[in-house]
Parts: C-alpha cells; sequence; structure tokens
C-alpha cells in the first residue's frame, strides 16, 4: 500500500474521531443546561441585597416595628450583654437614624408591633442569659405625645416569643422554657387579654408573622440557650376557625430567625445553629409562598445575623437592622441590610 493511501486513511479516521466528539459534547453540554435550568430550587438576585445607613449603636436580641414610615429598633443589648433601654429610630427618606424616648426598662428579647399609631413593646427579659428574670409587662408609645404608658400585662411572662397583628388585635406566642407553648391575644381598644389554643409546639426565638387571618409561627429552638435544638416545623393559626394546622417545613432547621411578610410572601432570614459555620449563624434567606404552601431558597444575606425579632417593609425594600454575627448574644451588630423583593417568584 502506497504512503499517499495510508496517509489517506489515517486522514479520514481523525475527522471522524473529532467530528463525534464534537456530536457527543454537544449533547453533554445541552443535556447538562436543561438539567439545570429545570431542576434548580435556586433564584439568583445578588443585585438585590443592599446597606442603609448603620444604627448609631451595636445591638442583638432585640425587637423591630415599623411605624408612621420609621422603623423602631427596642431595647435588646449590645456586645456587653446588658440590657439597654436605648430607642433607635431610622428614617428611611433622610437614610438616618436618631435616638427617640428610651424605654421605661431595660430589657432584651421582647416582642413589639404597631396598632393603630402607637407602638407596643411586649414581654421581655431584664438580664442576660435563658433563666430570666422574665417579664410580663407591656409598654405603649404613642410618637404623638411623646411618651410611655403601661397597660395591662400578659398572663405569663416570658421572653423571645413572637409576635403578629391580625384585625387589629396582638398576638404572641411561643417564648423560652417554660412559656414555650403559651398562647395569648391582646385587644389594645380594651387593654384586655385573652389565652388561647397553646402553641401545638413549645419553641422560642421563632419567626411569627400574620397572612390575612392566618399566623404563622416558623422555627425556632427548644430549649433556653443556642445549643438547644432547633426547629424546622411550621404551624399555622387560622383566627377564624380558632385552631392550629401544619403548613410545609422550613428548609432546614433554624432557631433565631427573622421573619417578614413582603408582597404577599413569607421571607425567612439568617438564625443560629449552623453546626458548618465557625460562627454558628445561618446565612440563609428563605421564602414561603403561603398559596402553594412551598419554600423558596433566595440568594444569600450578606452579613449572616440572628437574634432579631421583626423586620420592616417600606417602599419595597425589606429592612433588617443590627443582630449578632456569631451565636450568643455577645456579637451585637450595627449592620443594616436592606433586601428588595420580587413582586412574584415561580
Amino acid at each position: 500500500m502506497s504512503i499517499s493511501k495510508i496517509s489517506f486513511m489515517i486522514f479520514n479516521k481523525f475527522r471522524f474521531l473529532l467530528v463525534f466528539t464534537v456530536i457527543i459534547s454537544t449533547a453533554c453540554n445541552k443535556s447538562s443546561n436543561q438539567s439545570t435550568s429545570s431542576s434548580s430550587t435556586i433564584i439568583s438576585e445578588p443585585s438585590r441585597w443592599g446597606r442603609r445607613a448603620d444604627l448609631l449603636e451595636a445591638n442583638s436580641e432585640m425587637s423591630v416595628a415599623e411605624l408612621y414610615g420609621q422603623i423602631y429598633v427596642l431595647g435588646g443589648y449590645p456586645s456587653t450583654r446588658i440590657s439597654t433601654t436605648v430607642v433607635q429610630v431610622y428614617d428611611p427618606v433622610t437614610d438616618q437614624w436618631r435616638r427617640s424616648v428610651p424605654l421605661p426598662v431595660a430589657l432584651n428579647h421582647t416582642m413589639s408591633v404597631s396598632v393603630n399609631g402607637v407602638l407596643y413593646v411586649i414581654g421581655g427579659q431584664t438580664d442576660a442569659g435563658g433563666d430570666g428574670p422574665f417579664v410580663n409587662t407591656v409598654y405603649a408609645f404613642d410618637p404623638k405625645l411623646g411618651s410611655w404608658s403601661i397597660r395591662t400585662p400578659m398572663p405569663t411572662a416570658r421572653a423571645g416569643g413572637g409576635a403578629a397583628v391580625v384585625n387589629g388585635r396582638i398576638y404572641v406566642a411561643g417564648g423560652r422554657p417554660p412559656r414555650g407553648n403559651d398562647f395569648a391575644v391582646y385587644d389594645p381598644a380594651t387593654d384586655r387579654w385573652e389565652q388561647l389554643t397553646i402553641l401545638p409546639t413549645q419553641r422560642n426565638h421563632l419567626g411569627m408573622v400574620s397572612v390575612g387571618t392566618k399566623i404563622y409561627v416558623m422555627g425556632g429552638r427548644t430549649g433556653a440557650g443556642f445549643e438547644t435544638p432547633t426547629l424546622d416545623k411550621v404551624e399555622v393559626y387560622d383566627v377564624a376557625a380558632g385552631s392550629w394546622s401544619t403548613a410545609t417545613p422550613m428548609l432546614k432547621p433554624r432557631g433565631g430567625v427573622n421573619a417578614i411578610v413582603a408582597n404577599g410572601y413569607i421571607h425567612v432570614f439568617g438564625g443560629e445553629g449552623n453546626t458548618h459555620s465557625s460562627n454558628g449563624v445561618f446565612p440563609d434567606h428563605d421564602v414561603l409562598d403561603p398559596v402553594r404552601n412551598s419554600w423558596i431558597h433566595l440568594p444569600d444575606m450578606p452579613t449572616p445575623v440572628h437574634g432579631v425579632t421583626g423586620a420592616a417593609f417600606l417602599n419595597g425594600l425589606i429592612h433588617l437592622p443590627g443582630g449578632g454575627t456569631s451565636s450568643g448574644g455577645t456579637s451585637g451588630s450595627t449592620i443594616h441590610q436592606t433586601y428588595r423583593p420580587a413582586s412574584s417568584y415561580p
């Protein structure tokens, strides 16, 4: 056989192998791309996270509430773990913080909401640590009067629970043991409390929000300290029916979470109990669609935090001020993170 024929045969074999390789590579790429796009539950929205002016003082284990378009950060404690009376107020128009009238008593682990132009700070504890002492006090702040008043106390003293408003009434659930099952409602119009059917799963450091006439209690932990077991369980109270049910569990168990409703979706941020992180804090940001009863994982928090009860949704932004950057109560921060949620999620 001549050299020219041998060369021609080698060239044809090489060309076949090259074409075959390209075909296989293309098919694999198509298969890989199709698999990624169809199975992913993560929505990439990196540009939606932002920052606003930092707090005046570092803080954690405090409560947050919105009143007349401004954000109140109430009590808590800085890295010293000494309870504070400081109230910090944020104006989103000027992007500035100021100090307001201090709390009547230094408190941490309170529950706060606003109803009809009045801010309510409920329960909490006066000292650091999981053993209290816990309080059942209710303080009301009227910004028009610029002063605090005392309202009827809760039926039981507790801290580290959650609060939500439905039809102008304040529902408070959970708290540090032994009050982790407590569930009661306060009517500001009559200044009276009523105890309700207990929360099925006792918990504290939980997330709690209302959607319509339903109250969602999410995550939390079962014991007093951050080393105790955490929960992924979601329980729903139907105000109209007066009964509890369960919803789809969170994507992972977390205590010390923060939650807020934005555009009809429940956003849950951060938390403690992360055994895969040196600081023990979760960066996770998950969203529950209450209509579909399903969770979506969104881009993580730039700075993972825990120890904040409540957030604010103003002018299309979720505001997450302060929080602890490591497990426990010695890492209060001044960071003020924001997130711009989508109007809907697939």
